[in-house]
């Protein structure tokens, strides 16, 4: 029977995460809070406040029960330790039947309070108030936001468990269970971090993701971070008002070039080097100007006979920056996974080339 509880448990802590954590796949299929409860929730495109306040409250209680459907499912999967006799119990048992009893107990009680006075017990509520001006109530705050959030021109990144929406007036943060607000003219943005992941979940090229801190000068206003790509950043900037202090003196890479310029570097530089003859030369980079040239398009990748690539017998003309940005430029740009692997003509002799031909003079 034993295997049958480790199952059990192994199916409720899958189920759990997708629950908790639900990936694209899940959404797709309709497992999300928002789409087992859009009737109660009702549009967020019409009431996005309203929306957002009893969407935190149900995820809320929902992970909250999480624990107690454990128990329940347990009852069933291991009849012989007869969890349903409470006086039975041991100490250990006894006490996560407390904690799943007592959770949904305060989350329950919790989400009644915030739903009180048409939900202005809310923290969103609450913080839209700050705003507020006499003799006006948090519901105008609302009101213009849910106005703002209907335009076509906001901007809007991110997973749904941390959504970034910057609309002509607020700077807002979605989270499972709050919504962080600011107002454009009261904040100040400063990029505090920057990583660098090899490989994305779309592509085979590297991505970057910024981490802006976003303080309001309100001193009740808590202070809120977001995280998007840095592909995303110059979007980013046209619809914000106040600029971005670079604190953390990151370099920003904002184009798939960019990113790609990257990728291609570091491969060429495990390619075989490429010795020029003591008699020659080099010359500057005919793309640039200023950089010597420092790179020798040499079949590597087969055999001279083989595959699509061709042997080019142009001398040394190119830095290997220029020839990146050259191969970037001769992709598709809507298929950046198969950048890596296609060929492209030498910019001056039109022989075929790939990343693997590319040779670093030494």
């Amino acid at each position: 029977m034993e295997r049958a509880e480790v199952r059990f448990s192994l199916a409720y802590v899958s189920l759990s995460v997708l629950v908790v954590c639900p990936p694209s796949e899940a959404q797709g299929l309709g497992l999300t809070v928002q789409r087992l409860l859009a009737a109660w929730l009702g549009s967020e495109h019409r009431h996005f406040v309203r929306y957002h306040c009893r969407r935190t409250a149900a995820t809320g209680l929902l992970h909250a029960l999480l624990p107690l459907g454990y128990y329940i499912g347990m009852c069933f999967a291991a009849p012989e330790r007869k969890l349903y006799h409470v006086s039975l119990l041991s100490d250990g048992w006894r006490m996560f039947l407390a904690l799943a009893v007592a959770l949904p107990t305060i989350a329950g009680t919790l989400a009644y309070y915030w739903s009180r006075n048409g939900w202005a017990n809310h923290p969103l509520a609450r913080t839209l108030a700050l705003f507020a001006l006499p003799p006006t109530g948090w519901q105008a705050v609302a009101s213009s936001i849910d106005t703002e959030f209907r335009r076509i021109d906001k901007f809007a990144t991110g997973p749904p468990g941390a959504r970034v929406i910057v609309t002509d007036t607020w700077v807002m943060k979605v989270t499972a269970y709050r919504v962080h607000v600011a107002q454009q003219q009261d904040i100040h943005l400063t990029v505090t971090d920057s990583r660098q992941h090899e490989l994305s979940p779309d592509s085979s090229l590297p991505v970057q993701f910024l981490t802006i801190s976003v303080a309001s000068v309100h001193p009740y206003v808590k202070a809120f971070d977001i995280r998007l790509n840095s592909t995303e950043y110059g979007e980013l900037k046209e619809k914000l008002r106040a600029p971005i202090r670079n604190a953390a003196n990151v370099v920003i890479r904002q184009s798939l070039s960019d990113l790609f310029l990257d990728t291609f570097t570091s491969l060429v530089e495990r390619n075989q080097s490429y010795s020029v003859p003591s008699n020659q030369e080099l010359e500057p980079c005919i793309g640039c100007m200023q950089m010597s040239a420092n790179i020798k398009l040499v079949k590597t990748c087969r055999e001279e006979s083989e595959g699509e690539c061709q042997p080019c017998y142009c001398r040394p003309m190119w830095c290997l920056a220029c020839m990146g940005k050259w191969f970037a430029s001769r992709q598709d740009q809507q298929h950046p996974e198969t950048w890596l692997s296609s060929q492209v003509p030498c910019p001056t002799c039109r022989s075929k080339f790939c990343i693997l031909d590319v040779c670093l003079i030494r």
